[in-house]
């Protein structure tokens, strides 16, 4: 002990908690052993950690009570001899069980250790010490808990990006499920604007929007557009309807729902291009369905929207015999009216109506709906050019 030590105060003291600091430590352990069942479920390199930190605990106090008067960095002191990957093996909880464990048992041998005349300047130093790790523990976790926040942030924006780019591959898969994604079997993606301001406050808004719909989501900002990957709900446009609190004034797009993350890429391609089409629909409504924008987002050159309107309206309406496709067409070219339509077609009115019935059968769009009699005009005008580029 060297000269500056030996005119401590309580050098006595000092010295005879060097001495002690083993058989503390070790007693710490046995107690949390005895009392603490998390500890005894450990894997045993886990357990070797916490004994480490208790030791250096007691070792901190040590170093703090003979130089009180010198800021110490007990987090540093205490917690630099465990990895960072023990924040994760045990929990803020278990950590505060474990210190206070081990303040417990250096406390019990207070009468033990102190030099004579000097047990209560170290049971009110102990008390100090108490605070002082209380609040460095909370700083190793809370810096902890930022760091994982950092990187998870990172990770999911990989993700999303991922699936927006249409590059997803199972090493996605396994980053989403790292993020706590649990794989749903119905998966929607939503566009819109993201607003200006912390990226960080938007997403922890969709996050809580989600918890409190029910739904699992990966979100992130890529450039001005804010991205949600939903998944838990067979209905996108009640999905969207519950997570489009936090998106900037605008169109917000809901593309279809699929089956699976990887699946996913088709439904954000779709909302990609239902929100470049969506100002042609200056009236549509907010949130939109990627599909119900299939005419202006044929108009502007989506192949896939061309595709879908001849493949899931032309196509079935020709299989379904001339009568009906003629019928649809006459009745659109005569403004949607029935008398009109008969007229043209030297049938009586209620012909045309029966006909029409089957066409909303057929194609799900109903003629008498202005909405969805000018997606019919578009699907059969582009019917027509695909048969007319066929006989080419």
């Amino acid at each position: 002990m060297s000269d500056a030590d030996q005119s401590h105060p309580h050098a006595a003291t000092v010295r005879r908690l060097e001495q002690s600091s083993g058989k503390l430590a070790a007693a710490a352990i046995t107690r949390m052993d005895q009392q603490l069942p998390w500890y005894r479920a450990m894997p045993p390199e886990n357990r070797s950690w916490i004994g480490l930190v208790a030791q250096a605990g007691i070792a901190a106090f040590t170093e703090w009570f003979r130089h009180p008067e010198t800021p110490q960095a007990i987090s540093t002191d205490v917690f630099g001899t465990a990895p960072r990957e023990l924040t994760r093996a045990i929990t803020l909880r278990q950590t505060v069980e474990m210190v206070r464990t081990t303040i417990e048992v250096v406390e019990t041998a207070v009468d033990e250790i102190a030099a004579p005349g000097q047990e209560e300047a170290l049971r009110s130093a102990l008390l100090v010490y108490a605070r002082e790790i209380a609040f460095a523990t909370a700083q190793v976790y809370a810096q902890a808990a930022e760091a994982r926040g950092a990187w998870d942030a990172r990770l999911e924006s990989l993700v999303v990006n991922a699936v927006v780019s249409g590059e997803a591959d199972e090493g996605d898969l396994s980053r989403a499920a790292a993020l706590g994604w649990s794989s749903p079997d119905h998966v929607t993606v939503l566009l819109g604007s993201a607003p200006n301001g912390d990226s960080e406050l938007t997403v922890e808004a969709i996050r809580r929007a989600a918890r409190y719909a029910k739904l699992q989501v990966l979100t992130g900002v890529l450039g001005k557009r804010l991205v949600v990957i939903t998944g838990g709900s067979d209905d996108p446009l009640a999905a969207a309807k519950s997570l489009i609190g936090p998106f900037a004034s605008g169109p917000v797009v809901a593309g279809p729902v699929v089956g699976d993350l990887r699946a996913a890429t088709r439904s954000a391609q779709a909302a990609a291009a239902g929100l470049r089409a969506c100002a042609a629909w200056p009236d549509a409504p907010r949130p939109v369905l990627a599909d119900d924008l299939l005419p202006e987002r044929a108009m502007a050159g989506d192949p896939v929207a061309r595709t879908l309107l001849v493949e899931e309206i032309y196509r079935p309406l020709q299989q379904s015999g001339a009568a009906l496709l003629e019928t649809l067409s006459v009745y659109l070219e005569q403004a949607s009216s029935l008398e009109g339509a008969a007229r043209m077609l030297f049938v009586h009115p209620n012909t045309v109506r029966y006909r029409l019935r089957r066409v909303t059968d057929v194609t799900g769009w109903p003629p008498s709906d202005v909405r969805s009699a000018f997606t019919l005009r578009i699907a059969l005008m582009l019917g027509r050019l695909a048969d007319g580029e066929q006989r080419v």
